[in-house]
């Protein structure tokens, strides 16, 4: 299961409200404007700032922050 057409509708980036798209692979919600992927753990979006991964570390197959 993946994050529904209309939850992706309502979903905004936690640090500028802007508008968040699914990655190809459906496993993260990728801001453009803070070039951010939240990534989507068990189903549910992990829509926290400190959660969120570089969109150049996504793409390199990264999925934790570095904790």
């Amino acid at each position: 299961m993946t994050v529904q057409a209309d939850l992706l509708k309502i979903l905004a980036c936690p640090k500028c409200k802007g508008s968040l798209e699914l990655t190809a692979d459906k496993d993260g919600l990728s801001c453009a404007k803070c070039s951010v992927v939240y990534p989507i753990r068990e189903d549910i979006p992990v829509m926290l700032v400190e959660e969120a991964i570089s969109q150049e570390a996504w793409d390199n197959g990264a999925r934790e922050t570095g904790k």
